[in-house]
């Protein structure tokens, strides 16, 4: 499903259950050594969904390791995204000269538990829009989608600054109709193609228990994605 909310230019691989076997490679393996069962089957079966996506790339598998930051480094010409919750795991990959970034978040589809939770991944502008979002469309997890989003952003985000983006440090706006967010920098972005972003725009889903996001910068409108964000940000405020 993850398909659907990316451009033509990625390609994408999802799985609902994980992968029998052991198809890491050796540096692979070396650094879940110490993780437990449950991490090892999601580690190893979302590494299975970059390899396929990939390789519809033309791209032979290769070991897709985490930086210190955590985030996978892809290999040279490619950019590319992971998730996975419980049920899903998911990767989307492009080559560098049709995307610039991309982020996607898988999340299940219920509220953060606590008001403390949601209170550290959301501002305030971001709960009173949570408030309407629920009185006019009840029936999807609005706080989860919003923290799914921002994920989506900051996976989006660290590639093209490698620094980390707060939970505070951007705002989320969400069109519960049109499948749409958009997401305004609260601090200075990153420049592509001689122009800084002001913000992203991304698409979401709710599927089968799921809320699916993903964000989408592409090499040839990098601009078009800032301009839509931030002007859809600007009717908010």
């Amino acid at each position: 499903m993850i398909e659907t909310l990316l451009p033509a230019p990625m390609v994408s691989a999802e799985q609902f259950k994980d992968v029998s076997g052991d198809t890491l490679f050796p540096s692979e393996r070396q650094v879940i050594a110490k993780a437990g069962i449950a991490r090892r089957r999601e580690f190893t079966t979302v590494r299975a969904c970059a390899r396929t996506a990939l390789a519809r790339l033309g791209i032979p598998a290769a070991p897709i390791l985490p930086d210190g930051e955590g985030a996978p480094q892809w290999p040279t010409g490619v950019v590319g995204s992971m998730t996975h919750c419980a049920g899903y795991r998911a990767a989307a990959v492009a080559r560098t000269f049709d995307v610039a970034t991309v982020g996607i978040d898988a999340e299940p589809d219920a509220p953060i538990p606590t008001s403390g939770a949601r209170a550290l991944v959301t501002v305030a502008e971001e709960r009173a829009h949570i408030a309407e979002l629920s009185a006019r469309r009840p029936g999807v997890s609005w706080d989860r989608l919003i923290f799914s989003a921002k994920e989506s952003v900051y996976k989006a985000w660290y590639p093209l600054t490698g620094r980390w983006l707060d939970f505070d440090q951007v705002m989320v706006t969400v069109s519960p109709d049109e499948g749409t967010f958009s997401a305004r920098l609260l601090v200075p972005g990153p420049r592509i193609g001689g122009r800084r972003m002001r913000g992203f725009t991304g698409g979401w889903k709710q599927f089968q228990g799921l809320l699916l996001t993903a964000v989408v910068v592409t090499s040839a409108a990098p601009s078009l994605c800032s301009a839509a964000a931030s002007e859809a940000a600007s009717e908010r405020t």
